[in-house]
């Protein structure tokens, strides 16, 4: 009972520091389009890569395929937290700045309703916007700098449901559905060396919608040790319940007077997504999976403008390695992981060239490592699960702005025999 009772606690923590979560980010690329998005990728994938479409597990929450839930053991109450520790080191040309943040990532329970009938709710954020930064430049025929300063905050959460539902022993299906939500802001303040009023423009976004995703799991043994998953992942692209303001404003530092307001509904989008992953399982050993996941965002409404995103890609590898299950020796129990990933832009940005307006944005390379490490107090098979990453975001034309970011991801699952009967002789 003390065991539910400090699972309880921990559930209250995390749902109190997910209602408060404010952005996490500092990346000047935030600045376009709604910001960097979150593939749904807990600590344990993330070790590896961030696969997840064909990976099933009963220790811990895979929300990026909802047909995994059926994995879920019959005695047992899974609940996943997890948080992550951002070194950032950004440069263009001779200008070099760094950033330090830290973010609550997702909260997750899973459970099982029939033999059949895997449930999972939880929270992740869906995108996140967080920049500050500043450029002047000379007026030309003219001794005045102007300055400007860019600033946002902000982004999109979603709470979600999901079930997964085993229809055959090796084929699973589920889906989730979220509601989506937030609140995004962007500004620009414009400032005169000889003095005089401020220029601010700004945009405010509000988001109240909703987020659906489904998918298959299908599991073929190929002898008594060796089995072989594919999974199969498919997100639903619509407009946005959303209502955007924006508009002009002029302040003394004191006042402020409105030059233009203008506000729109329902003028952004989210894509289809689809994703396939193979997985190749050595009993509870070895796990090697390998993933491709494609964003369809090219025809996707940006303030009702179909221009300014392309379709993202990404191709992902990573491994988990088990010495032992079970062992006298800790070190043989630990999980070992490893993993690696490559990822398209879905964003355009500035080049700042008169013969080309807009750019294809930054690609990411990203690698990974982590561990498991289990904590099998009170017959629970909770485990900690520490990830490295290393992630370089490299722009698409030399000479912009570039990224090299090392993330701490620090998750932790407890898995309660909450439904177990115990018998007294």
């Amino acid at each position: 009972m003390s065991s539910k009772k400090a699972l309880i606690g921990a559930l209250f923590i995390a749902v109190s520091a997910a209602v408060s979560a404010q952005s996490s980010v500092n990346s000047p690329y935030t600045r376009y389009g709604l910001g960097e998005t979150f593939d749904q990728v807990f600590a344990n994938n993330a070790a590896m890569g961030g696969v997840g479409y064909a990976l099933r597990s009963d220790l811990h929450i895979n929300p990026m395929n909802p047909a995994s839930y059926t994995a879920v053991d019959s005695l047992s109450f899974m609940f996943d937290t997890g948080m992550t520790l951002k070194s950032s080191n950004f440069q263009e040309g001779n200008y070099k700045s760094n950033a330090k943040n830290a973010s609550f990532d997702y909260i997750a329970m899973q459970f099982r309703l029939h033999p059949r009938l895997g449930m999972a709710i939880g929270y992740t954020p869906f995108s996140t916007v967080g920049y500050n930064f500043d450029r002047s430049k000379n007026i030309e025929n003219s001794e005045v700098t102007i300055s400007n300063n860019f600033y946002g905050d902000g982004g999109m959460q979603q709470i979600f449901a999901g079930l997964g539902f085993k229809i055959l022993d090796n084929l699973s299906v589920g889906a989730n559905i979220a509601y989506l939500y937030g609140k995004l802001n962007y500004q620009t303040t414009a400032t005169l060396s000889n003095g005089g009023d401020q220029t601010i423009i700004y945009n405010q976004m509000s988001v109240s919608s909703y987020n659906a995703s489904f998918g298959l799991q299908y599991t073929q043994p190929l002898n008594k040790n060796n089995s072989l998953t594919l999974g199969l992942a498919y997100t639903l692209g619509h407009v946005l319940n959303m209502h955007d303001t924006h508009g002009e404003q002029v302040t003394d530092g004191s006042s402020y007077s409105a030059l233009q307001t203008q506000s729109t509904e329902d003028s952004y989008g989210i894509p289809h997504s689809f994703g396939v992953g193979l997985a190749w399982k050595y009993r509870k050993n070895l796990t090697v999976e390998a993933d491709y996941t494609l964003q369809k965002w090219e025809d996707v409404k940006y303030n009702n403008r179909t221009d300014m995103y392309q379709n993202r890609s990404k191709i992902a590898v990573g491994a988990e390695l088990l010495p032992k299950e079970y062992g006298r020796n800790y070190f043989s129990r630990i999980r070992y992981r490893i993993g690696a990933y490559y990822s398209t832009p879905y964003l355009k940005t500035p080049s700042y060239n008169p013969n080309a307006a807009w750019v294809n944005g930054p690609k990411e390379y990203g690698i990974s490592a982590g561990f498991g490490f289990p904590l099998n107090l009170n017959m629970a098979n909770n485990v900690l699960s520490i990830t490295g990453q290393y992630v370089r975001v490299a722009p698409s034309v030399s000479g912009l702005l570039s990224e090299n970011r090392f993330e701490l991801k620090i998750g932790l699952t407890f898995n309660e025999r909450w439904f177990m009967k115990w018998k007294v002789n």
